[in-house]
């Protein structure tokens, strides 16, 4: 018995290394460098979400397919593309996409710039919105399906108010802002919007049905105004966007394929953004390395997931100021390129972030980019002094502090629940959910998010280098375009990572010709990393499996906010509302 015992331990032992050995040499193959057949076709597939940080690094097919491309990946994409002498066209086949303006302008930026190649750009729409026409106008020529649907019709602003469902349920939520503007609460305190808010509103989506104007017309060779006009002809049939001019041609995917072979003179050899992502061009990167550092989502304190670069759409703590730290310590990095996509969020983390990022900032260049979202406490994030660079249409500003609270009492009446206190401290029930605040407790909150918006504008003011009195005039909690921000002075510059990348060469002092290697931190995720961070969920028990689900389901009706930034009764840097194109 006890030899046979010893066999099977022996056997799994030794099929264990089998297994551990096979497992690497088909990473190590799925991993290699790629080669392009010569004149070959990019064909990118552009759907979902546009991330700012890695996903996990998937190179074996049967285990799932890789994260989709991040903004930088898609940059590095384009440049790469360009200078390919193997790449003779690019085709774009974008659907569904889950971006803000920002990002499509960085997009059509890069599609842009590769047209200067000379190499054509064609793309393919199905079920378009007005984000992937937007994207399709850099393009030479734009087709759509037969019979489908171009849901291009203006834009406006909706914001969802639940009050009147809290008021049945017998939740109350109290709430104390510093800023006429910071209304990030009104959505459970109010059932309509305040005229602040409609002020701010309107100003958004006039700047955005501008710039929408003007780059349809710009690349459909039309006026701003006759897109105007045209715009509330909206949505349009598909033979409407044909004759209309909005598209070239109306073709089946097989028929697409067929008239771009022919606008190349050859066969069309796809290769997609996977493949051509682990390929190298000679001469498009040098050996100076910028580090570009994603940070995305909103900001919350500690670590909260096992799983240290989990996308859950949050930046911790922990998570940002470990790669903060590591990139100072990275004696290659020549400079830091700090990229913000955050509505804000929780105070004391933001300062706490700050000051990694100032710490930073002492150790190697810095220039701070906006991706779609910098507002708030992604805003007082992004005051290291440094430059800062929003393209047109990021949404910023909104420099305010606000607290808040849900009373469920009139709830737990309706349930049957009851709760009974003893109390030393005058104050001590402030953020009990089951009490209403009285007057000291409104005073204590007012003093703490008064003291906070003071910080946070003189803080501005010093990075800015401005008075408190122009900050003060310029905060209030309001929400600023790029365009905007940058004549309110709290912007330097307007551009994407190109615009970044010349600002952090200067101060590097890096030649302004020199090509240089920009390095995404954090990097990748490792099969092995992924593989490992799935064991460590499996291993959760039930009870958190289920909160993490209603966590997640949360943040989803509250515009992507974590219940963490409640949960904490925490004061917040945090945008009033999410902005959704489609």
């Amino acid at each position: 018995m006890k030899k046979f015992l010893l066999g099977v331990l022996a056997g799994l032992l030794f099929a264990g290394v089998v297994a551990f050995v096979a497992f690497v040499v088909f990473a190590r193959i799925g991993s290699q460098e790629k080669t392009v057949e010569k004149d070959s076709t990019l064909v990118l597939r552009l759907e979902g979400p546009l991330a700012e940080k890695h996903g996990t690094d998937m190179p074996l097919p049967f285990l799932g397919g890789g994260a989709p491309p991040t903004v930088v990946e898609l940059w590095r994409t384009f440049k790469k593309a360009a200078a390919d002498p193997k790449i003779k066209a690019l085709v774009l086949m974008p659907r569904g996409m889950a971006v803000g303006w920002a990002k499509l302008q960085e997009l059509h930026a890069g599609i842009t710039e590769f047209k200067k190649s000379g190499k054509p750009v064609y793309v393919y729409l199905r079920a378009p919105r007005t984000p992937e026409y937007y994207l399709a106008t850099a393009a030479d020529r734009i087709f759509m399906v037969p019979e489908d649907v171009l849901d291009m019709k203006g834009l406006r602003a909706e914001i969802t108010y639940f009050k009147g469902t809290l008021d049945k349920l017998g939740v109350k939520f109290e709430a104390e802002h510093a800023g006429k503007y910071k209304d990030a609460l009104d959505s459970y305190t109010r059932t309509s919007m305040t005229p602040e808010t409609r002020e701010v509103m309107n100003s958004v989506l006039d700047v955005l049905y501008d710039h929408l104007a003007q780059t349809v017309a710009g690349g459909r060779k039309m006026k701003p105004d006759d897109v105007k006009k045209l715009l509330d002809q909206g949505p349009f049939l598909a033979d409407q966007a044909l004759t209309t001019g909005l598209v070239d041609a109306l073709k089946f995917e097989d028929e697409f394929f067929d008239e771009v072979k022919t606008k190349i003179g050859m066969e069309v050899k796809r290769v997609g953004f996977g493949e051509y992502a682990r390929t190298t061009v000679a001469g498009v990167e040098g050996r100076d390395r910028i580090a570009i550092i994603g940070g995305e989502g909103a900001i919350v304190r500690g670590a909260t997931s096992p799983d240290p670069f989990s996308e859950d759409g949050m930046i911790t703590t922990a998570q940002l100021s470990k790669v903060m730290q590591q990139v100072g310590k990275d004696a290659s990095i020549k400079g830091v390129i700090l990229r913000v996509d955050s509505p804000g969020g929780d105070a004391v983390a933001s300062d706490e972030l700050l000051r990694e990022a100032r710490l930073l900032s002492k150790k190697k260049p810095m220039v701070i980019s906006m991706s779609d979202v910098a507002a708030s406490g992604g805003y007082y994030i992004s005051m290291t002094g440094d430059p800062v660079v929003a393209y047109p249409n990021t949404i910023t500003g909104s420099i305010g502090v606000i607290y808040g609270k849900a009373n469920l009492k009139g709830l737990y009446d309706k349930v049957g629940l009851t709760k009974d206190t003893v109390r030393r401290g005058r104050n001590a029930a402030i953020d009990s959910e089951y009490y209403s605040l009285d007057e000291e407790g409104k005073r204590k909150l007012r003093e703490g998010v008064d003291s906070i918006y003071k910080t946070f504008v003189g803080l501005v003011a010093e990075s800015r280098k401005k008075k408190f009195e122009e900050i003060h005039a310029v905060a209030q909690g309001r929400v600023w375009m790029g365009t905007q921000a940058k004549e309110q002075a709290l912007v330097d510059h307007l551009g994407g990572i190109d615009k970044a990348i010349e600002l952090v060469k200067e101060r590097a002092k890096i030649s302004k010709d020199a090509k240089i290697r920009l390095v995404a931190f954090p990097g990748k995720k490792t099969l092995v990393e992924q593989l490992l961070s799935q064991t460590a969920e499996r291993n959760v028990t039930a009870e958190v499996a289920m909160q993490r689900g209603i966590d997640r389901q949360i943040r989803e009706w509250t515009g992507g906010l974590p219940l963490e930034l409640f949960r904490n009764g925490a004061m917040l840097r945090l945008m009033p509302y999410r902005l959704e194109f489609r």
